[in-house]
């Protein structure tokens, strides 16, 4: 793996120099765009607007329009706009992993220290299992400043990037049912439903079973066969059957 952020994490007066990994890899196949008539690669090209010529990434800036004109930022000026934030992870609070909503959950990574910072790494990872807490903390990444949790996770911290509260949206879009009248008898029926379905939680016995079967579909195209269509079509349950199909489900 290849570190795509070096740093450390502020954790009191004590830095412990860590590198950053992604903890995650795409399962997804590769896929490639073509053209129908000849099947050539799609490719994208970084275009002059004015001269409609490729520009080379040497010669790419990033600027920002401000009324009439662009001011066109260099590397150090992301630098200079916080440059603790560039180096460090500051855990400023320490919160509950509970606490802290699914919807503001993004991108976890593994975080590894670097020689000297064994001992204090360590030592993270055991007072946080003890406290049973995480580590709330800011840093800059690819000249963005992301909100980050960090947890220990088996021998190891992880960090996730977490969405500030601007990003989420509300829900005053949403026609959600309000007031809608649920019978004992059918509340019952789907407490006990969940109940009986209830277990430990096993991430390892979930696996990508689509990309499979799609892949399966590719190699039998490959050999010049036709794919099994599977059709399907799913019922919604009207409000007047919820009862017999609550019955029906717990057998």
């Amino acid at each position: 793996m290849r570190a795509i952020w070096t740093g450390a994490i502020g954790f009191g007066l004590v830095n412990i120099p860590i590198k950053l990994y992604s903890a995650t890899e795409s399962a997804s196949l590769d896929l490639d765009m073509l053209d129908r008539k000849d099947l050539a690669n799609i490719k994208f090209k970084r275009v002059n607007e004015n001269t409609g010529k490729e520009v080379k990434w040497d010669n790419i800036v990033k600027g920002y329009f401000i009324k009439d004109h662009y001011v066109v930022l260099e590397d150090a000026d992301f630098e200079d706009a916080s440059p603790e934030k560039t180096k460090l992870i500051n855990l400023h609070a320490f919160v509950k992993v509970a606490d802290v909503d699914s919807v503001y959950f993004e991108t976890p990574y593994y975080l590894e220290p670097q020689k000297g910072g064994e001992k204090a790494y360590q030592l993270l990872i055991k007072a946080l299992e003890k406290t049973k807490m995480a580590g709330l903390g800011s840093f800059v990444m690819r000249n963005v400043e992301h909100l980050a949790i960090i947890k220990p996770y088996e021998n190891a911290l992880v960090l996730n990037k977490i969405r500030y509260q601007q990003e989420i949206r509300t829900l005053d879009e949403l026609k959600l049912p309000n007031k809608i009248k649920i019978q004992k008898a059918e509340m019952d029926m789907a407490t006990q439903l969940i109940e009986q379905h209830s277990k430990s939680f096993d991430i390892s016995s979930y696996k990508n079973e689509y990309m499979d079967d799609l892949l399966k579909i590719i190699k039998q195209k490959d050999k010049g066969k036709r794919p099994t269509i599977r059709k399907m079509k799913v019922e919604h349950t009207k409000a007047d059957d919820l009862l017999a199909k609550l019955k029906a489900s717990l057998g």
